[in-house]
């Protein structure tokens, strides 16, 4: 009894699920003023992800003495890998708190004008 009507229940929540997000895209891409604005808003989020990731490379340019991660600054996207050994890696989280797979793929979209400085010097200190 109890299992018929949790399968119930799951059907119901995955043969039907809501549209609410489905509503909302509709809603937005449909007026002209509402598509200018969410457009405005990702073009934002993209320059600054562009930002971040030059700023990035120009502090690890500055505190490594090398180009070594100029590469930084021509990637797209939301995440990067820096070539940095498992060892390294491991040191980075262990003596500075700073998280990353273990391929060195980093998060380029959690970082800050603030906490970029921070990540180029401990990147500095683990590739010495």
């Amino acid at each position: 009894m109890v299992q018929a009507n949790l399968t119930s229940l799951n059907r119901l929540a995955y043969s039907f699920p809501p549209d609410h997000g489905a509503r909302l895209v509709s809603t937005v891409l449909q007026s002209p003023d509402l598509r200018a604005d969410w457009l405005a808003e990702v073009e934002g989020i993209r320059q600054g992800m562009i930002s971040v990731r030059e700023a990035l490379a120009q502090a690890l340019r500055a505190e490594c003495r090398t180009d070594r991660f100029g590469f930084v600054a021509e990637h797209r996207g939301m995440f990067s890998r820096l070539g940095l050994t498992v060892p390294q890696v491991d040191t980075l989280r262990e003596r500075y708190g700073i998280y990353m797979l273990g391929d060195s793929r980093m998060n380029v979209a959690g970082l800050t004008t603030a906490t970029v400085p921070v990540l180029a010097r401990a990147i500095a200190e683990v590739t010495a």
